[in-house]
């Protein structure tokens, strides 16, 4: 908290850093809730707003203050965390006592000559967001993070020392940061939100905003640029309770079966998905911290199983010596390098055939983790104005991509070349 002996002018510090925040950039700046909750467009201004919002806390006068920046991951803690170290050693490199990446924490002398401390946090270990109270927090991409971590474990670093919080985000459905938007949306003494378009920067190009909307869905266009609460909005896959009505099936004598294979990274699961020539799911193999050797094993079986089952894999990094391997076991085996662009056809591919209705899933009970991880998969925006699919936090994508994977073999069949041209889809 500042001194109160001291005055800190923020709008001169911003002069004086050679930043002139747009019209929303200096509403939420001049702007005391202790609450304040961002939800707008890609490219906005979010980042940069946040973090100039950091910086003048930590600046202002205090014998000491600490503040955090979360994110879901500390990749996405970083883009708000790395812009302020960037303007830190531009423009108040006399005032920095230590700054490190690799550590996440930035150490300031502030105005009145104590010392300010900002740390990058990550989400993803929750035990870690426990223990000292806060001056401040930021949160970046606040809609990804799971309920109780506002709830449990950063709202209450607050209390003691009277902090305050701002969350930045693009709005992803109606959960519990929709709820705090619209408690911000009535007067209140706590929160306070703000819900702006992307073409509201005046800095962004509207032509290019416009070329987006022709080359994404309108429902995810409305979502990442409209800045609009919709249910679903992101959902990539559609109708997947619809096609989750298959039974596992024994193979049958001289029928060709695909398969796909999504190998381990570390904390994600190796999958195994096999589909007859039905489009069928015929049976899955799901599996984490299991020794290479057993997972060869595994493999081998039930591609033999399923009359030595043509396997598609994913050929990037890890997955090179493992193709390498089963090529040499004699293992029917076709490598997929993953690139953004032949991860881009892959899905495309998974979502056409759902559309069309040429797949069959397991109904939810004999693989639950199929069922959630195809309902979750969603598409998001970059800041670089790229559409991406992926999962969301604390969920995997191991056996979306199995199922692609095989799915894509299917498409193709044993004579077809494995990278032919990516499926096109038109948006409607």
């Amino acid at each position: 908290m500042a001194d109160r002996k001291y005055r800190f002018d923020k709008l001169a510090f911003f002069r004086d850093l050679g930043y002139e925040p747009h019209a929303g950039q200096l509403e939420i700046h001049l702007d005391e809730h202790p609450r304040r909750v961002v939800a707008c467009g890609v490219r906005w201004g979010k980042t940069l707003c946040a973090a100039m919002e950091g910086l003048a806390a930590a600046m202002a006068p205090s014998k000491r203050s600490f503040g955090w920046v979360v994110a879901p991951t500390y990749d996405l803690a970083n883009k708000v965390f790395r812009e302020m170290i960037l303007i830190a050693n531009r423009k108040l490199r006399h005032h920095v006592i230590k700054v490190s990446e690799r550590s996440n924490v930035l150490q300031l002398r502030n105005m009145a000559g104590g010392i300010s401390e900002i740390r990058a946090k990550s989400a993803e270990n929750p035990v870690s967001l426990l223990g000292e109270g806060l001056d401040c927090v930021i949160i970046d991409e606040a809609a990804r993070l799971k309920p109780e971590i506002w709830q449990s474990h950063i709202s209450q670093r607050l209390i003691d020392r009277k902090g305050w919080a701002l969350l930045i985000s693009t709005p992803k459905g109606k959960g519990y940061l929709f709820e705090l938007f619209r408690r911000g949306q009535v007067p209140d003494l706590i929160y306070k939100s703000w819900n702006s378009p992307s073409w509201a920067n005046p800095y962004l190009d509207s032509a290019l905003i416009e070329e987006q909307r022709q080359q994404i869905p309108e429902r995810v266009f409305k979502q990442e640029y409209g800045a609009s609460f919709i249910e679903g909005a992101g959902a990539v896959f559609r109708f997947v309770r619809e096609a989750a009505t298959g039974e596992w099936l024994q193979p049958e004598e001289r029928a060709t079966y695909f398969a796909g294979l999504d190998l381990a990274k570390v904390e994600d699961y190796t999958v195994l998905v096999v589909l007859n020539k039905a489009g069928q799911v015929v049976a899955m193999d799901r599996y984490n911290r299991v020794d290479w050797t057993i997972q060869m094993a595994r493999i081998l079986a039930l591609t033999e199983k399923y009359n030595h089952a043509a396997v598609t894999v994913d050929s990037t990094g890890a997955g090179e010596p493992i193709y390498e391997a089963l090529k040499k076991e004699g293992c029917v085996v076709r490598a997929y390098p993953f690139t953004q662009k032949s991860k881009a056809a892959l899905v495309d591919n998974l979502v056409i055939k759902l559309e069309r209705r040429e797949l069959v899933l397991p109904r939810p009970e004999l693989m639950p983790e199929l069922t959630d991880e195809m309902e979750a998969f969603e598409y998001s925006v970059s800041e670089q104005g790229n559409l991406r699919t992926e999962a969301p936090y604390g969920f995997h994508d191991d056996c979306v991509i199995g199922l692609a994977l095989a799915a894509w073999a299917l498409k193709r069949g044993s004579r077809m070349p494995l990278l032919a041209a990516p499926p096109k889809i038109i948006y409607g």
